[in-house]
């Protein structure tokens, strides 16, 4: 169902132009569909920050029939910010504080760019940590992206993330899902590709320490969807099924423009199993001719993302909007008009959804 441009948000107008259907405040009030509060707090740098906000909303609009959305982004001050993304951050982003004033329904928190081996020695941390606690007490779910899940499975469940050993995992990678009963994967495909990208994991045997669910993991990329052990208050992803067909191309010519300028050492790898052969191709023929200008000390040629960009696919974004439908689904469900945690009226809290005890032949 629609998003609501509840502000002056540029995101809504963007999604407008992308054919998604975003109601104005005053078409909102007069439907009679219930409305869902969530909330996105967005760690990302500057560079993604807008480009991540656009993705999460569009996962949220396009996910599920049943409520109008209202988004409601913020982030933390103790990130740091340039003067661009500062004053999208002023005119548009909500406070903390309001938020918890006002109730959330539910509250997605993206991943951040870490500094320290140790994530407890990012600034970001005592923050995390105190918005993830209200919400865990207030808000009916959490979901969590890639390092925001490394960050929960640290200070709420003692599983600290580990060094992947043969570098980035950098790619889309099949899927499969390892239990067909929970609600969050009903109805979805069961074996489907998810964009990775990281330097870091947490093993299955890690979240499974934890008492957490895995529900949908890959041989070559681990876990990428777990739920906390009752079934739905947290949701893991440690992929990235929010990303656009374009995403892992922008972070490879980030790479080789990095390669380009000498601040890194080696050509970038392929990222894996996502550049088709013609691609490919494009890409070496583009490194023989920056190789040729840097040794004759030339300006480097422009990196070709014109040619590569339409020959990319997706293969992951359909399933990605299943899951978040059913998650929404989830969070109406149990979600109460006065946003108030719905544990209650016999309602396990336990086993919110009913999942456990449930058989699913698919």
């Amino acid at each position: 169902m629609p998003l609501v441009a509840h502000n002056a948000l540029p995101t809504y107008e963007r999604l407008r132009r992308e054919g998604q259907t975003v109601l104005d405040p005053g078409r909102a009030e007069r439907q009679t569909i219930r409305a869902l509060h969530i909330g996105l707090l967005n760690m990302m740098p500057d560079a993604a920050l807008e480009a991540t906000e656009r993705q999460f909303f569009r996962l949220v609009g396009e996910s599920n029939p049943i409520a109008q959305f209202y988004m409601h982004p913020f982030t933390l001050p103790q990130l740091p910010r340039g003067e661009k993304a500062r004053a999208h951050i002023e005119h548009h982003y909500d406070h903390f504080e309001d938020l918890r004033e006002a109730g959330l329904d539910a509250l997605i928190v993206t991943g951040a760019n870490v500094t320290h081996p140790d994530l407890a020695q990012e600034p970001f941390w005592k923050p995390l940590i105190e918005v993830v606690d209200w919400a865990l007490e207030h808000v009916t779910s959490v979901l969590c992206s890639c390092l925001a899940t490394h960050a929960v499975m640290q200070f709420r469940y003692g599983q600290k993330r580990h060094r992947l050993p043969g570098g980035k995992r950098w790619g889309v990678y099949p899927h499969c899902v390892v239990d067909r009963t929970h609600p969050l994967v009903a109805d979805v495909n069961t074996r489907f590709d998810v964009p990775h990208s990281r330097f870091n994991q947490i093993d299955r045997a890690q979240f499974e320490a934890a008492g957490v669910h895995v529900l949908v993991e890959s041989h070559e990329a681990g876990v990428h969807l777990a739920v906390s052990p009752d079934g739905f208050r947290t949701v893991f992803f440690q992929g990235h099924p929010e990303y656009d067909t374009i995403s892992l191309l922008k972070e490879y010519k980030r790479e080789v423009l990095l390669y380009a300028a000498g601040k890194r050492p080696d050509w970038p790898p392929f990222v894996e199993h996502y550049f088709p052969a013609q691609s490919r191709a494009i890409i070496e023929e583009y490194r023989l001719r920056l190789e040729q200008a840097l040794d004759q000390g030339l300006e480097p040629p422009p990196f070709p993302e014109a040619l590569i960009a339409p020959r990319l696919h997706n293969t992951w974004h359909d399933t990605a909007e299943a899951v978040v439908g059913n998650w929404m689904g989830g969070v109406y469900q149990l979600t109460h008009h006065d946003r108030k945690l719905p544990f209650m009226d016999g309602v396990d809290p336990e086993d919110p959804l009913g999942w456990r005890g449930r058989t699913r032949k698919r």
